[in-house]
């Protein structure tokens, strides 16, 4: 899916994360900020590519604020971001 804006889902309320997505070339990156990023960081950067890959996302750069979403909740402001960067009406929600 290609990215045309950049976009964002969620808020900074506790138990939510924020997703900022931008269109890039250079592939995935993403740069996360989250209290308990020692802990889980890996995990939530997990799902966020496992969701991008789903989504055929090849090229994004992604800014995560984490205030303790737990999977389902990443999983879901990616799509949503994906979605609205890609300037999309249908959606297939996974």
């Amino acid at each position: 899916m290609e990215l045309k804006v950049i976009a964002s889902a969620g808020t900074l309320e506790s138990s939510d994360i924020q997703i900022i997505i931008e269109p890039s070339n250079d592939g995935i990156s993403i740069e996360l900020e989250s209290a308990v990023k020692v802990q889980f960081g890996e995990q939530i950067e997990n799902v966020i590519k496992e969701t991008l890959k789903s989504l055929n996302v090849e090229n994004a750069k992604i800014f995560a604020n984490d205030k303790g979403a737990i999977d389902s909740v990443i999983k879901s402001r990616v799509q949503t971001a994906v979605y609205r960067s890609a300037e999309c009406n249908e959606y297939k929600w996974i």
